[in-house]
């Protein structure tokens, strides 16, 4: 990889051409959630430190943004919880006024928005998406297994108090697992709560792509249609339309489709074959298998993707 700090752009439904920007080490998370897409997390912590350099960020993103790319926006995400890391703010401050056409956007499990001075530190964004995918504690622990010290309590609070203070767009994204959280009282609950939240957008998601557990299912169609007229959101899960996105690639998808070929690998093993980020392997592994392509099989090393 050229970048070790950046990936992308990648074509994301909700984002368009979206450059993500990765804060923290594979795979460093407040939460372990069941359905993440970058597996099991091997870090469960609270502790905010300078995960990746602050200086080899700014000096990436300058040297990729001089180039005056085509992007919808610069996105805080990658491979676990991007507010862990301190620098946010000097990151946001270099953009807004080295590169201020493009808009930063944020994608965080709000675990820490309880916090003032984390929410200080990304004021200057265009656009926060935090998730909220429970609003009772078992739900909370059964989905997100969540740090042994993080109260969901605390979590809503900090939600709230976001809307209050930022100026920019919310978006709420909520994902749903059959079972888990999807029963009327769970579902009356996070209603109760997003009223008190107000985002601007509510968007109700499920899985896509192969989750961190096997058994995690999505959700009929019908289903989240019902819970999208319940918490007046608007469904995301679907996936037909990421092809047409101006960042998808050919190009990977042949090398995906090559190196596969060859040898049976995880998405793992393609994003250090192809020297791309896991998060955007993910997304066309997903087109592949929505176009019947290839399949996938859980083996004791992991989720194997073949040739059909």
């Amino acid at each position: 990889m050229k970048y070790k700090h950046l990936f992308g752009p990648v074509p994301s439904r909700r984002l368009g051409v979206s450059l993500g920007i990765d804060l923290v080490p594979f795979k460093t998370c407040t939460l372990n959630c069941v359905y993440c897409e970058c597996g099991r997390t091997t870090n469960l912590t609270l502790e905010r430190k300078e995960y990746v350099p602050l200086a080899e960020i700014l000096a990436e993103l300058d040297d990729y943004l001089k180039g005056a790319p085509d992007l919808d926006y610069i996105t805080f995400s990658g491979s676990g919880e991007p507010t862990l890391h301190t620098g946010i703010k000097s990151i946001i401050e270099f953009l807004k006024k080295n590169y201020p056409k493009y808009k930063i956007a944020l994608l965080t499990n709000g675990t820490l928005l309880h916090d003032k001075k984390v929410r200080d530190e990304f004021m200057g964004a265009d656009l926060i998406l935090p998730s909220l995918d429970a609003a009772s504690e078992n739900a909370f622990k059964s989905v997100n297994r969540p740090h042994k010290n993080l109260s969901l309590d605390e979590m809503m609070n900090g939600l709230i108090k976001l809307r209050g203070e930022f100026k920019g767009a919310i978006w709420l994204e909520i994902f749903i697992i059959p079972g888990i959280n999807d029963s009327d009282a769970e579902i009356e609950l996070l209603k109760e709560n997003i009223d008190k939240i107000k985002p601007d957008k509510i968007q109700i998601n499920t899985l896509d792509r192969p989750g961190t557990e096997s058994w995690v299912m999505p959700a009929e169609k019908c289903e989240l249609e019902k819970i999208a007229s319940r918490l007046g959101g608007e469904i995301i899960a679907n996936f037909d339309s990421r092809k047409i996105i101006k960042s998808f690639s050919k190009d990977v998808e042949a090398e995906i489709l090559a190196t596969i070929t060859r040898r049976p690998c995880t998405s793992q093993d393609l994003s250090r074959i192809l020297g791309l980020h896991l998060n955007e392997i993910n997304k066309y592994l997903q087109v592949l298998l929505e176009s019947n392509r290839i399949y996938s099989e859980e083996e004791t090393r992991g989720r194997f993707f073949r040739i059909k």
